[in-house]
């Protein structure tokens, strides 16, 4: 049953449950907790993504007055995709076969403009009508990437008059300079350059997830000659994951389990490269192979295949390491838990210090000291004062192996931080919830407002044409 005493906001959101990884929680618990302020929502997202990751576990954060739709996307599967990519060693090894993949990416990239999920409007159009005529709703939430969602979202909020919000998880130009094989020409960029300053200036309110990243885009929209408000809520984390929990058991993953256990929980590739970290470990190796040798390095989610290469460097030395595959976000938590410090990792490239990867706050909520190698940014600003917090630029390689040889020995001799130093309810994602639902009420007000104004000028303008008209 509908409760019209609530305000309804729906979501266009290509990743969302069973959908796993990173990029799906935010608008999940937004959608857990905006019926606290106020707000039901529903979710327009794809039938069969074309993803690399499920996580079910998810599926429980959906709140009961959430109505979700599910449109066809004609996406080749995942499978197909991840044939035709860069990082395949098979490529490499036949010329021939690695040029024909080379043009089916480069003609793809081209042909399907901004993102390959833009096979997903046709349906998703239709869908999205087919909800905002069957439930009122009060305003529109596009969030990207994938940044087509984003046109979208222009296109429905045209259609329907109501309210939009662009919901930048990452930048548009940061994503388009990094993501794998993605290779972008100038007419690639010259017609994204277009489609986004088409979709910031259908926007009433432009949302980022970091201060910096609100200032970058504030600028971009401004040249698109939108007047959208730009604002930032930052990603957080649910008290409702992480059991309370005073000391965690590690789990012995064959490398037993008096190692100090640094870990990683995410995915690896260029923009985190971990080069840095695994020649700090190599340096560490050398010059002090009996501290080495009390490391676990510990790594969990999806590796590129250049990736994998740099961490097998380490093998035959005295670190050990340990690789598993993706993890659901319970067995994260748990995994997060049990490490004795949880790394963090920006690559030092072009505008990355305006990244504060949504796993930042993940770790916050594990309560475990944070070991950071990203180049001094809004990552730093965020979580410098927190307790056990190393922050070392990725160039620092020398620092690096000196900062894991330091935390060995205090390690050693069995120092840990308290679970209360941790001053983290800012991120809490319900406090979050109530930010976005207090934009919501502002910018449907503002609309509103607006269009009562537009209207009164309508009606002025038209009575003194018929005057006019009479008078003649």
């Amino acid at each position: 049953m509908i409760d019209r005493q609530f305000n309804r906001v729906l979501f266009i959101a290509y990743q969302f449950p069973p959908v796993g990884g990173v990029g799906v929680h935010r608008v999940t618990k937004f959608v857990k907790y905006l019926p606290q302020f106020g707000w039901n929502s529903s979710v327009l997202t794809v039938s069969n993504p074309s993803v690399p990751l499920h996580d079910e576990s998810l599926l429980k954060d959906i709140s009961a007055g959430t109505v979700i739709r599910r449109a066809k996307t004609f996406e080749p599967g995942y499978g197909l995709k991840k044939k035709v990519s860069g990082g395949n060693g098979a490529g490499r090894k036949n010329r021939f076969v690695s040029g024909i993949k080379s043009f089916i990416r480069t003609v793809g990239n081209t042909l399907l403009q901004p993102d390959s999920q833009v096979l997903w409007h046709p349906h998703a159009y239709r869908e999205g009508m087919r909800i905002l005529n069957d439930l009122h709703h009060d305003a529109i939430i596009a969030t990207g990437p994938p940044f087509s969602s984003l046109l979208l979202g222009a296109r429905l909020a045209k259609k329907s008059g109501l309210p939009l919000i662009l919901d930048y998880r990452d930048e548009w130009d940061i994503s388009n300079a990094y993501w794998e094989n993605k290779g972008q020409g100038k007419f690639s960029n010259w017609l994204q350059t277009r489609q986004q300053q088409h979709a910031l200036r259908a926007a009433d309110v432009v949302l980022a997830t970091t201060p910096s990243s609100s200032q970058a885009i504030s600028e971009v929209a401004s040249r698109a000659g939108s007047r959208a408000e730009t604002a930032f809520i930052y990603n957080g984390f649910d008290p409702d994951d992480y059991p309370e929990t005073t000391a965690s058991t590690k789990k012995d993953y064959g490398n037993g389990t008096a190692r100090f256990r640094l870990s990683f929980i995410g995915t690896l590739w260029n923009l985190n490269s971990i080069e840095p970290v695994i020649a700090a470990l190599e340096k560490l190796c050398k010059t002090s192979p009996l501290i080495a040798a009390e490391v676990e390095l510990l790594l969990a989610g999806r590796r590129t295949e250049d990736q994998n290469a740099i961490v097998d460097r380490l093998e035959g030395q005295p670190v050990a390491v340990t690789r598993l595959p993706f993890i659901d976000h319970s067995e994260a938590v748990q995994l997060m838990q049990s490490s004795d410090s949880l790394l963090m990792i920006n690559s030092d490239l072009p505008k990355t210090q305006r990244i504060i990867n949504a796993k930042t706050f993940e770790y916050m909520a594990a309560k475990r000291p944070m070991f950071v190698v990203a180049p001094e940014g809004d990552v730093w600003d965020l979580v410098q004062d927190l307790p056990g917090t190393v922050l070392c630029e990725p160039k620092q390689i020398g620092r690096i192996a000196d900062q894991l040889a330091m935390l060995v020995e205090q390690h050693r001799c069995g120092f840990v931080h308290s679970a209360s130093d941790w001053v983290i309810d800012q991120f809490h994602r319900k406090a979050l919830a109530g930010e976005l639902a207090g934009l919501l009420n502002r910018t449907v007000l503002f609309k509103s407002t607006f269009d009562q104004i537009a209207d009164i000028q309508k009606l002025g303008a038209k009575q003194q044409h018929d005057t006019e008209g009479h008078s003649s």
